[in-house]
């Protein structure tokens, strides 16, 4: 049988496009890691979201390593937290599920994409390996707010991420000759020990204190202050820990005027 050269050529293109899309098909599944979305997250009671050991505080946590978890909340029309930070060269692993109606939670760029239903739990694990900002969208129309329902996920560099918080309380107001101390609370969300000072600058006074936390924990310092040192007046504080600073005012009162405040700026 005589083929035509014309035919041989729509033949051959034709054998290329087939063994180009299976050739495509077969990346997506195996390079980047399509897969199904399936129940391994388990489920949850939708109404006592609030109170759930992983939803009721949502956000970031270090599981060790490069390992990190994300517990995400979709709501109409937000997502809690709504603006996520990772380090890059990190593994991270994303539970997210409703509060209300059926939503989605989509990583613009990476191969994210799951609808999220009340009462499931939706599991997806995801590697970045470079710095970047993505957009996280709801792709499942859930109500007149939909298209304003949006989030961020920022990855920084492994070097400008860190989990430390800083928290201080001090009073606002003391009277002169009393005793009064300003507190300040470490605390570190990395599953590794973290060795800091802390330092108190109020006045022409400097205190300083070392702190170390255990993995995933906190500390507390205590400066004791000299208010007959400072005198009477309005006095500046700054507390420092960890590359993080507080500030606030303590004012020292002269006489009987002066009454126990509560806590002060921070």
């Amino acid at each position: 049988m005589n083929i035509h050269t014309y035919e041989k050529l729509w033949l051959a293109a034709a054998m290329v496009l087939i063994v180009g899309f299976i050739a495509t098909i077969t990346y997506g599944a195996v390079g980047p890691g399509v897969s199904m979305i399936d129940d391994d997250g388990g489920s949850i009671d939708p109404d006592a979201i609030s109170d759930h050991e992983r939803f009721g505080d949502t956000g970031v946590t270090h599981v060790g390593g490069d390992e990190y978890e994300v517990d995400v909340v979709a709501q109409a029309w937000s997502y809690s937290p709504g603006e996520i930070e990772v380090p890059a060269g990190s593994e991270v692993t994303f539970y997210v599920t409703s509060r209300d109606v059926t939503h989605s939670f989509s990583v613009v760029g990476t191969n994210i994409n799951t609808m999220v239903i009340p009462g499931e739990v939706s599991q997806m694990t995801v590697e970045f390996d470079e710095p970047g900002e993505y957009g996280i969208l709801c792709n499942e129309y859930c109500g007149q707010g939909h298209h304003n329902m949006e989030g961020k996920l920022n990855v920084v560099p492994e070097d400008e991420f860190n989990m430390t918080e800083l928290d201080v309380e001090a009073p606002s107001e003391v009277e002169a000759g009393n005793e009064t101390t300003i507190n300040a609370t470490v605390s570190d969300g990395m599953q590794t020990d973290l060795e800091t000072t802390a330092t108190l600058e109020i006045g022409d006074q400097r205190y300083e204190e070392d702190v170390t936390i255990s993995g995933a924990g906190s500390e507390s310092v205590e400066f004791a202050v000299d208010t007959d040192e400072l005198g009477a007046g309005d006095h500046d504080w700054t507390v420092t820990a960890a590359g993080y600073e507080e500030r606030g005012t303590l004012t020292v009162a002269d006489g009987d005027g002066g009454s126990d405040g509560g806590d002060g700026d921070a």
